[in-house]
């Protein structure tokens, strides 16, 4: 499997989108500080993952929620905590 993922940082609550194949080594990774793009930001936090089959889904899904409009998506209907009422 692969998985796209979102962590937040609870330092200055910004938003961190990537892919793996394995998702608990690259969260330690992260965790660790030995990825650059994250290491400032410590502490992170996993918000969301989304497992599919193939590589280039998971790549193409990650490329997407780093767009402006992927990231509207990710805040107005994943990442929200407010309960829906329908």
């Amino acid at each position: 499997m692969w998985y796209a993922y979102v962590l937040s940082s609870k330092s200055d609550g910004t938003l961190y989108v990537g892919s793996t194949n394995d998702l608990k080594r690259r969260l330690e990774e992260h965790r660790q500080g030995r990825c650059e793009s994250t290491r400032l930001r410590r502490p992170l936090e996993l918000e969301a993952y989304v497992a599919v089959k193939e590589e280039r889904t998971a790549r193409n899904l990650e490329r997407y929620l780093k767009t402006g409009s992927g990231i509207a998506t990710l805040r107005k209907r994943i990442l929200t905590s407010e309960v829906r009422r329908t």
